[in-house]
C-alpha cells in the first residue's frame, strides 16, 4: 500500500466523525457532506509527515472550515426570514443505521440543533467542538483566533444559551411513543383537551414552510396556542395523509406522505412526560430531497 493509499485508508477511519462535527456546526447534511469533501482535499495537499493525531488535525480542519461557511453564511443573509429547521436525520423506529449511529452520536436532537442555530459562528465552533466532542480550548483558540480564555468564554456563553432554551430530552423512547401516540389520537379526535395534558405549559412549535407563503404561524408559545394549530395544521392538511412513524435525530418522530411523496416530518421533544418542542419541516424543495424508502 503505497503514501497515497495510506492516507485515504486513515481519512476514511475519521469520516464518520468529521461528518458528525460538521452537521452540528452547520445544521445542513449537504454542507457537512462539502465541509468533510474540503478537509480531504485539504489533508491530500498537505505535508502530513509531522502529523502525529491525524483524528486531531482532521477536526482542527473541518472546524475551520465550517466557521468560514458560516461566516459567509452570515455575511451573505441567505438564510430565509422566519423558522429555518437543520436538515433531520431520519430512521425506521428500529433504529438508525451504522452511519445515523455515528451522525447521531451525543444526543443531537434537533431541538438542540435549532438553539445553535442563534448562535455566533464562533460561540457555536467553541461549544461544539470542546463541549460535544472534547477538544481542548488550546486547540479551538487558533481556530477562532482568540487566547485559549476567551476561547473559553465563547463556549461558555453559548452553554447558557443552550442550557436555557434547549430542553433534555428523555431518553427512554418507549415513554416517547406513549405521549407521542396521545397526542396524534387527541389530534385525530379532534381533543382540545387531550391535547392540553400532554404538552408542556410552555411548550414551543416551530414549523418551517420554507420561502412559500405559510397557511399556518411559523412559531407557536404555550400549550393552548400549540394545541389550536395542531387542530388547524390537521384540517389543513386534508384527505389523503399517510404517516410513517420514524425516529428524527433519535427521538419518536412521524413521517406524513400523499401519494408517495412526503408532506411533513414532524420531530417531538418529550421531557418529563410531556411534549416541550415540536419541529415541523413543511417545505416541499427540501422534503422532496428526503429518502423515506429506509422507512417502507
Amino acid at each position: 500500500m503505497n503514501e497515497n493509499d495510506l492516507l485515504a485508508e486513515g481519512f476514511e477511519a475519521h469520516r464518520g466523525h468529521l461528518r458528525a462535527v460538521a452537521y452540528r456546526m452547520l445544521g445542513s447534511l449537504s454542507e457537512a457532506d462539502d465541509a468533510v469533501q474540503e478537509a480531504w482535499l485539504r489533508l491530500s495537499r498537505s505535508d502530513t509527515g509531522a502529523v502525529e493525531n491525524l483524528g486531531g488535525w482532521l477536526t482542527t480542519v473541518v472546524g475551520r472550515v465550517c466557521l468560514d461557511m458560516l461566516r459567509s453564511r452570515t455575511a451573505r443573509r441567505e438564510e430565509p426570514l422566519g423558522v429555518h429547521l437543520p436538515d433531520p436525520v431520519i430512521s425506521r423506529v428500529s433504529g438508525p443505521g451504522p452511519e445515523d449511529q455515528a451522525l447521531l452520536a451525543d444526543s443531537v436532537g434537533l431541538a438542540l440543533l435549532v438553539v445553535l442555530e442563534t448562535l455566533a459562528p464562533a460561540e457555536r465552533l467553541a461549544f461544539v467542538l470542546h463541549d460535544l466532542f472534547a477538544v481542548p480550548f488550546d486547540e479551538i483558540a487558533p481556530i477562532v483566533d482568540r487566547t485559549p480564555a476567551a476561547a473559553r468564554q465563547l463556549a461558555s456563553r453559548a452553554r447558557r444559551r443552550v442550557r436555557g432554551a434547549a430542553p433534555v430530552p428523555d431518553a427512554d423512547l418507549v415513554r416517547q411513543r406513549e405521549v407521542v401516540g396521545a397526542f396524534l389520537a387527541a389530534v385525530r379526535e379532534g381533543d382540545f383537551e387531550g391535547l392540553i395534558a400532554v404538552l408542556d405549559p410552555d411548550v414551543v412549535l416551530r414549523a418551517d414552510y420554507g420561502p412559500v407563503p405559510a397557511p399556518a404561524a411559523r412559531e407557536v408559545h404555550g400549550a393552548a396556542a400549540v394545541a389550536e394549530q395542531a387542530l388547524t395544521f390537521s384540517r389543513l392538511s386534508g384527505p389523503g395523509l399517510h404517516a410513517h412513524p420514524a425516529l428524527v435525530n433519535g427521538a419518536v418522530g412521524v413521517v406524513s406522505s400523499r401519494e408517495g411523496r412526503p408532506y411533513s416530518v414532524l420531530a417531538f421533544t418529550v421531557a418529563d412526560g410531556r411534549i416541550v418542542a415540536i419541529d415541523i419541516l413543511a417545505d416541499p424543495e427540501r422534503l422532496s430531497g428526503l429518502d423515506l424508502t429506509d422507512l417502507d
